[in-house]
């Protein structure tokens, strides 16, 4: 945990929900929000070899702009997506480091393990590549990150006890939810001994701006404090953990972050407990546990636009104004050149791919009858 946690700050800047302008990434914006981001301290980024655009933007806005030695860079291999075989999924690789121009990789992850994702890459043997990789020094660590449910994490550690550490989603949300199985999934971790890198903390950002009676409870407790705040600092306070991921897609939300965890200190028994009546209280509303991770639409035949649906029949769940729900249903699908429910042929292949285990079809069918 020592090696793993050197130099490193407690928050990493995640970089799939980057800034956009235009349709494309602001990379203007990326920059300024890197620039904060190091400045306060903080040197891990997140991205992937599936975040569109990702790994080119940060080369723009951090390798070409740091020395190299300066930042902890993570990127992941996604073996199971557009993979015939397993040159293929080692491509993947050579792709990650022609995108961002970083000379190597500090930590390196099998992307998504879990149900039949796992198989892909236990068939291609890419636990042997990425050894192959650190003893070439190509990366410096390796490890997974993990979407399914706890009976399948412990085989895994089992069988790769050489991992240098595991990302979890982790939740005040999931901590108890039977899908998701934060708490669960941690507690194998733990009793591996693997040091944990958080991914979720904020669930998607649905936890930045959760129902009001939630956020009453939150800025009651107090009221200079964002939600979104408590969500990371619920992460943070975990032993074993060594970085907390945050997902930012602004400089208002990396400058809230910052406020967060600069300095970090453990929650006290009081502010657990402000957090548990929270979760509490979210768990009594029926909503989709839906993050916009678009793994779903990467299978999809028919280019439905699911987690469009799902944002728009939760804020519909959560805020009751039909409007402005079917206002970003507009936006979120046939804005962006996605299918609208209705036109689903329920082949399945979603809820394979979904790491929320969402029952796709069974909320499809959901929305169109209410009218989404």
């Amino acid at each position: 945990m020592a090696e793993l946690c050197k130099d490193i700050g407690k928050l990493g800047f995640g970089l799939m929900r980057l800034p956009r302008k235009d349709g494309a990434i602001d990379i203007e914006q990326t920059k300024r929000m890197v620039d904060l981001f190091m400045d306060a301290g903080f040197t891990y980024f997140d991205t992937a070899w599936a975040y569109e655009g990702s790994e080119d933007a940060i080369r723009q806005a951090l390798v070409e702009r740091y020395p190299r030695e300066s930042f902890q860079l993570a990127s992941k291999n996604a073996a199971w997506i557009g993979s015939t075989c397993r040159e293929d999924a080692i491509r993947q690789f050579d792709t990650t480091l022609e995108r961002t121009g970083a000379g190597y990789i500090d930590y390196y992850l099998l992307h998504n393990l879990g149900e039949m994702r796992t198989k892909v890459f236990d068939d291609y043997d890419m636990w042997s590549f990425v050894r192959e990789l650190k003893e070439q020094g190509k990366i410096r660590h390796y490890g997974f990150s993990f979407h399914a449910k706890a009976d399948e994490l412990g085989p895994i550690l089992d069988a790769h006890p050489d991992v240098d550490f595991v990302q979890l989603q982790i939740n005040y949300a999931d901590w108890e939810s039977p899908d998701i199985q934060s708490r669960k999934c941690y507690e194998i971790a733990r009793a591996h001994n693997v040091p944990i890198i958080v991914m979720e903390p904020v669930k998607g950002g649905l936890l930045a701006k959760p129902p009001a009676d939630v956020s009453a409870i939150l800025r009651e407790a107090e009221p200079d404090s964002s939600e979104a705040s408590w969500a990371l600092r619920f992460a943070a306070d975990l032993d074993g953990v060594a970085v907390v991921l945050s997902g930012m897609s602004d400089v208002g939300q990396m400058e809230d972050n910052l406020r967060t965890m600069e300095g970090f200190e453990h929650l006290t028994d009081a502010q657990r407990d402000v957090i548990k009546r929270a979760a509490e209280r979210l768990a009594a509303y029926d909503t989709i546990p839906c993050t916009s991770c678009e793994y779903c639409a990467k299978v999809c035949p028919k280019n439905i636009g699911i987690s469009g649906t799902f944002t728009a029949m939760n804020l519909y769940t959560l805020y009751g104004n039909e409007d402005f729900a079917k206002n970003q249903l507009g936006w979120l699908v046939g804005g962006r050149g996605r299918v609208p429910a209705d036109q689903c042929i329920k082949c399945g292949r979603c809820e394979k791919a979904c790491p929320q285990h969402i029952r796709i079809v069974e909320e499809l069918e959901k929305a169109v009858k209410a009218g989404f």
